[in-house]
């Protein structure tokens, strides 16, 4: 009996990736929280009150983007023809848009007064944005229904991820989430587009997160070579939230126009 909806290679391949990252983060031995406990960031100054001034404020940008992609995703939803085909870039746009805004939220919060509890808020909402994007990158090169499936299946894994860390304080499923998911995201940046993709640069995406991990990393090095004007993690901060730009720039192309916002795109074929 032939399946109704039948999966594609591509399909099949993103499956296996996925459901090898679930056993690793099941199966592979703990990688324990206090191994890498919290270090003091660099710059503490506080400014008016507010402890960690430039790494609490330096999340406003998140928050810039996020309104800023979630009122182009307003206009091009009023754009749209009722009787268009259903898809799942523009859901998974949303939620991106919208992870951004509870990124900056969380990462606030976090560095407003960093201990453990609060850097789960602040993992909390990266893992939002972070289901967006790789599922708006298994509709750029997969298919509608894998970007849907893949954003969800990413939201639920990195929350539990998150709550893992949390209470378990087992790093390892919040490692296979993070850097596994974006090792998906450099494998499809390397395939070829699907036929009406809005041409997400995926390559962009990818250099904007290497170079924020990057600061993040030079942390105290950025703040002693800047005569202490800015450190790396603040600069972090805005290199990341640079990765909403491609998305910006692809959904104002004109065959975003074409896709609308479409709860039901989860049984749309590809």
């Amino acid at each position: 009996m032939t399946a109704p909806f039948p999966l594609s290679r591509r399909e099949c391949l993103l499956a296996a990736a996925a459901l090898a990252l679930l056993l690793t983060a099941v199966l592979a031995p703990a990688l324990p929280a206090e191994a890498f406990a919290l270090r003091a960031f660099a710059d503490q100054r506080p400014w008016h009150g507010v402890d960690n001034a430039m790494d609490v404020l330096s999340n406003l940008p998140f928050a810039v983007f996020g309104l800023w992609g979630l009122w182009q995703l307003r206009r091009f939803d009023a754009a749209a023809v009722a009787d268009e085909p259903p898809g799942s870039t523009l859901d998974c746009a949303w939620l991106f848009f919208a992870g951004l805004l509870v990124t900056a939220a969380g990462s606030a919060f976090f560095h407003l007064q960093p201990d453990e509890m609060r850097l789960a808020a602040d993992r909390a909402g990266m893992t939002v944005a972070f289901a967006g994007l790789v599922g708006l990158a298994a509709c750029e090169r997969v298919s509608q229904r894998a970007g849907w499936v893949l954003a969800w299946s990413t939201l639920g894994g990195g929350l539990l991820a998150v709550a893992c860390a949390a209470e378990a304080g087992n790093l390892m499923p919040w490692g296979a989430v993070q850097f596994g998911g974006m090792a998906v995201v450099l494998a499809l940046a390397l395939t070829p587009k699907v036929p009406g993709a809005v041409g997400l640069r995926l390559g962009g995406v990818i250099a904007l997160y290497a170079a924020a991990k990057l600061l993040e990393a030079g942390d105290a090095w950025v703040y002693e070579a800047t005569g202490h004007l800015v450190s790396g993690h603040t600069l972090k901060h805005g290199v990341a939230a640079l990765a909403a730009l491609p998305v910006i720039a692809a959904l104002q192309r004109g065959r975003a126009r074409g896709l609308r916002h479409n709860p039901g795109a989860a049984a749309a074929t590809a």
